[in-house]
């Protein structure tokens, strides 16, 4: 009896335990998500200039903070192109002149999941005749507007309730966001194959993270506008995960060319493998499909001679 009694006190001790630890992991839970996530809200509300970035501007009210849901709240219409990109954070506030308070400048802080997504965003907005800025890792100018991107964020600074705002007070505020960015200035690694690539128009070149050309078998990639024997062209490459992935966005858009009824030309190997073409939507074409990647030549008279530049961006992908 004595060992029955004993036995039923070790058990009902141990279910106690049992349930104390179990209390204890729920409320360390609920206690240390939101400090996570609060710290994550800090940092990036912490970018934005609490006391102006310039004399007589001055912040109103506070920092706003959006997320994936709630992103349309400020930027209805635009949402839609960011959430491909990674996008995680919005840190917006609105700063005005103690001197004109009808005249406001509003600063947009978003944070992406990588410098690759940043870029991207970033390249979605850049015109090639843009004045450039020296913020970041690069950054562009007008009267009415600045943006930038660095490190995994894109900053985009407008002028409200004027037509336009003189530059130098863009660029004060640019570089008071840039200090308080984390450091890292450069440009994404996939980017090198066109950079400093002869032929290759300034500022032309942006990452799509999705449906390259339009089209849904050519996953994320970089395309830029080109001259080539005098001709304006347009280059590309589509980055996969694996050969056999790339292989088949190849086979996938042969498919696609073979059903539109165009006349194709295929060569190669196992390894390596290329086609000529009429494509409807971009004249003639001469994409190759080499491991991973994707690589292609677009609105050419002639598809044939978008080879030597494919062959050169290929060399240029196998020494990155």
């Amino acid at each position: 009896m004595h060992d029955h009694r004993q036995r039923v006190r070790t058990l009902s001790l141990w279910r106690s335990a049992v349930i104390a630890s179990a209390v204890l992991c729920v409320f360390v839970l609920t206690i240390s998500t939101p400090v996570h996530v609060f710290a994550a809200e800090d940092s990036i509300k912490n970018i934005l200039p609490a006391s102006g970035f310039a004399s007589n501007w001055v912040i109103q009210d506070r920092v706003t903070l959006y997320n994936s849901d709630t992103l349309f709240d400020h930027i209805n219409g635009e949402a839609e192109l960011y959430f491909p990109y990674g996008f995680d954070m919005l840190a917006t506030a609105t700063y005005l002149n103690k001197k004109d308070p009808e005249v406001w400048v509003v600063v947009d802080v978003y944070r992406m999941d990588s410098l690759l997504n940043a870029f991207g965003i970033y390249s979605n907005y850049r015109k090639a005749d843009a004045a450039g800025v020296v913020i970041g890792a690069e950054g562009f100018v007008s009267s009415s507007q600045l943006m930038f991107y660095q490190d995994r964020y894109f900053v985009r600074i407008q002028v409200t309730g004027a037509a336009s705002l003189e530059q130098d007070l863009f660029v004060a505020c640019g570089r008071t966001v840039s200090r308080n960015l984390p450091t890292n200035a450069g440009s994404p690694r996939e980017l090198e194959v066109l950079t400093g690539m002869p032929g290759v128009v300034t500022k032309s070149e942006r990452y799509l993270a999705q449906s390259l050309l339009g089209y849904a078998f050519f996953n994320r990639g970089m395309i830029t506008d080109f001259m080539l024997g005098g001709e304006r062209v347009q280059v590309f490459v589509v980055f996969e995960n694996s050969t056999e992935a790339a292989r088949k966005a190849f086979d996938d858009y042969r498919s696609y060319l073979k059903t539109e009824g165009q006349e194709i030309n295929v060569i190669g190997t196992t390894d390596r493998i290329s086609l000529t073409a009429v494509d409807p939507l971009y004249r003639g074409v001469f994409v190759e499909q080499s491991g991973p990647y994707l690589i292609g030549a677009i609105r050419m008279k002639e598809a044939s001679i978008g080879k030597p530049i494919v062959e050169q961006m290929r060399e240029r992908l196998l020494k990155r």
